[in-house]
């Protein structure tokens, strides 16, 4: 029963979470152009905006129950019940915003929902909660993801497009602090260190991700985002906690799993590089026009005239 009321938290969780999204990434996309240097000025521009703060309210109430599913089951159970999220995310793209999906992102995300399910169905099988996780090994694990998140910020993004590379970086920022999430909920006065752990993570991962939103479509940056967040704590769940890994053709289809949402990730990203280097374009050659605004699936409109 327990496990059953994590489950359907989780679901509720996802879809919260996605529609902020959603909310946050229209404001995002068309307010000036946000630094992670000036953070003040960039967090401003953000809270005069309604529709900005209804998403993040909207977002704060499923982290709440996130935080709650994650008490009462492991951490992997819950991140693969949370898979669904891009799923979820690309039909409210596709149904809330009417922009229709090309068929690169319907594949992207086909491929990815479907390798989350299988990883889903591979958990299910076993669901134990493990041996938990020293804090020696946490602290390491949460040093990689902040080593990784920059790396993705600062090299990855001439490969794949700043908004792909930014939306990666920020899930790995999401995932560390529900790495930190886990320890801080599974008791202990020592783990209360954790708790400053999950707000800086979490303050990082919603820092870059509305970065992301100004260079990229909800589906591709929020998207790629919820990917990683998903995966890393499902692979934290197995390595860190120790959480049963199935063997036999369990196993097998969860290797499976884990080359299907990397795939899902390659074309969301593909997808993501276009749209950026088509948007700059766009901006180069409406120079002196007014501001371009930028679609929901990661385009932008063609540039109006002059005003």
């Amino acid at each position: 029963m327990q496990i059953a009321l994590a489950l359907v938290l989780t679901l509720v969780s996802a879809c919260a979470l996605n529609l902020g999204y959603l909310f946050q990434h229209d404001v995002a996309a068309s307010v000036p152009q946000l630094s992670l240097r000036r953070p003040v000025a960039s967090l401003r521009s953000l809270l005069v905006e309604r529709r900005w703060l209804i998403g993040s309210g909207i977002q704060a109430g499923g982290f709440v129950l996130y935080v709650v599913a994650l008490a009462l089951a492991p951490l992997s159970l819950v991140q693969a019940t949370a898979a669904g999220g891009i799923g979820i995310l690309a039909i409210m793209v596709s149904q809330i915003t009417h922009v229709r999906l090309t068929g690169l992102e319907q594949v992207g995300a086909a491929v990815s929902v479907v390798g989350l399910a299988l990883l889903g169905v591979s958990l299910f099988s076993s669901h134990g909660e493990g041996s938990g996780a020293t804090y020696v090994w946490a602290g390491i694990w949460l040093g990689a993801s902040a080593a990784g998140a920059v790396l993705c910020v600062m090299l990855l993004a001439r490969a794949i497009g700043r908004g792909p590379a930014w939306g990666l970086a920020s899930g790995i920022l999401f995932a560390a602090g529900d790495v930190a999430t886990k320890m801080a909920v599974s008791g202990g006065v020592q783990n209360a260190v954790f708790l400053v752990c999950l707000i800086v993570f979490y303050s990082a991962g919603s820092a870059v991700l509305q970065a992301a939103f100004q260079h990229g479509g909800a589906l591709t940056t929020a998207g790629l985002s919820t990917l990683m967040t998903n995966a890393l704590p499902i692979a934290a769940g197995m390595v860190l906690f120790h959480e049963p890994l199935p063997s036999g053709w369990i196993g097998a289809v969860r290797v499976t799993a884990f080359a299907a949402v990397v795939a899902g990730a390659v074309l969301l990203a593909a997808r993501g590089k276009e749209a950026e280097a088509l948007s700059e374009a766009g901006g180069r050659a409406s120079a002196g026009t007014s501001r371009p605004v930028r679609a929901a699936h990661g385009s932008q409109a063609p540039p109006s005239g002059p005003a």
